[in-house]
């Protein structure tokens, strides 16, 4: 009996010659306030636009909800508590093929305290 042979098309495909590798700025920004994070946004856009690059974005993530519950009272009023949360916007701005002067601009930009921004190349 023979056994026949199982071929997989698992196979590693190679890039086309007319591909090209095209990098990438991404930067994450979150903060607390829903209006200061879209405020530094735009001056981040405007900055970008400016200097003649390319913008995908902003694209906005879930927002991430801390929930903290807290007795009222330390001793006897164990029911009786209360429940605080903390919300976190953020949002992703990816930049095509930037150039020096971009991240130049990006990294001497003054944003308001409360946001905070990641940068990754890709």
């Amino acid at each position: 009996m023979a056994t026949k042979s199982k071929s997989t098309s698992t196979k590693k495909r190679s890039k086309k010659e007319g591909d090209e590798v095209v990098a990438k700025l991404r930067i994450r920004v979150h903060a607390y306030e829903h209006k200061l994070l879209d405020a530094s946004l735009k001056q981040i856009m405007d900055t970008v636009n400016r200097l003649d690059a390319t913008i995908v974005g902003p694209v906005p993530l879930p927002t991430e909800i801390k929930r903290y519950t807290v007795n009222r009272a330390p001793f006897v009023f164990k029911d009786a508590r209360e429940q605080f949360e903390m919300r976190v916007h953020k949002r992703v701005i990816d930049i095509m093929n930037p150039n020096q002067k971009v991240v130049e601009a990006l990294t001497n930009l003054s944003l308001p305290s409360g946001v905070s921004i990641d940068v990754k190349m890709i």
